[in-house]
């Protein structure tokens, strides 16, 4: 009786979101840059992430890109999520050209990593993992990296679950070392976050935590 009672608790459970999720229609004037397929809810069913960029112009005179998440449902998708703060416009950076996106869906997780140039000598990677829990995506992982033509390479990672953070700063020389060259710094440490960011509230870049014992800042 218990399972047959999960069985219909479920059955009724997904009737009711199908009725309650938007269909998905490929907006006017919008350009699909990127598709991939994974399961996200662990119900053994693949959903579908887009990528488009949009007909909304930014600063950089670029568009405006946004991801949808679609629900496989019957033989309609619907719209189950969808975000435009995550991914960068389509022509920022010093190189827009050489900018690189990439979206996989891995152990139930969205992973989204970009890179794009700050100027002509410095680059910025990152990667940020969102997973679904608790009714809603999550930030659960976030690495960032700034690297330089031959001076430093810096890169930053944590895991949100569990606090653990890594801080990687390496020094290198232009000019065959005609110039003293600060220490390189490493430091592991556990930062405890009392509340996760959930997806549609967050903003590369917008964030930050302090690093013990120092005047720096993880940046994420």
């Amino acid at each position: 009786m218990k399972r047959i009672f999960l069985f219909f608790t479920i059955l009724l459970f997904k009737i009711f979101q199908s009725q309650e999720l938007k269909d998905f229609i490929t907006p006017n004037d919008y350009e699909k840059i990127l598709e991939v397929k994974g399961d996200l809810d662990k119900d053994g069913k693949e959903e579908t992430v887009m990528v488009f960029n949009t007909d909304i112009k930014t600063k950089s005179e670029g568009f405006e890109r946004k991801f949808y998440i679609l629900k496989n449902i019957g033989r309609n998708l619907k719209i189950w999520k969808e975000n435009s703060s995550v991914i960068i416009d389509s022509k920022y950076g010093f190189y827009p050209t050489d900018n690189e996106l990439d979206v996989k869906i891995k152990n139930n997780c969205i992973i989204i990593s970009q890179l794009f140039f700050t100027n002509s000598r410095h680059s910025d990677t990152s990667k940020y993992t969102f997973r679904f829990q608790n009714g809603d995506f999550y930030l659960i992982g976030a690495v960032h990296q700034l690297d330089d033509t031959c001076d430093y390479n810096f890169k930053n990672e944590v895991n949100f679950s569990t606090g653990k953070a890594i801080i990687d700063e390496r020094y290198s020389s232009c000019d065959d070392g005609k110039t003293e060259l600060p220490k390189d710094y490493y430091k592991e440490f556990i930062h405890k976050f009392t509340t996760l960011i959930k997806m549609n509230g967050f903003r590369v870049g917008e964030n930050k935590f302090k690093i013990p014992n120092s005047n720096k800042y993880f940046y994420y």
